[in-house]
């Protein structure tokens, strides 16, 4: 088991799977190529690292509601265009 902290509270997780239990997938990635950005440019727009806009398209991070919005309007599409997950996809 391994503890991880989630909005406050301490929760205990399976360690086999700790990161497909709060991952959100997202399109980041295919819309900054679409767009022929780079991670570091993207990255310096957004304010963030590269190795977190690395993270945040590998779905190993989950970023808040501001900067998914700052990824939004760098990568010039909506919020559900680029962090959507269908009724019936597994989260």
């Amino acid at each position: 088991m391994e503890d991880i902290i989630y909005l406050g509270w301490k929760i205990n997780i399976p360690s086999h799977r700790p990161k497909e239990l709060f991952a959100v997938p997202n399109q980041v990635r295919a819309l900054r190529l679409a767009l022929n950005l780079t991670q570091r440019e993207v990255a310096a727009r957004a304010g963030i690292t590269r190795q977190t806009l690395s993270l945040i398209e590998k779905n190993d991070y989950n970023p808040s509601l501001k900067l998914c919005l700052q990824l939004c309007y760098i990568l010039n599409a909506t919020l559900d265009q680029v962090f959507w997950v269908a009724p019936t996809e597994e989260i």
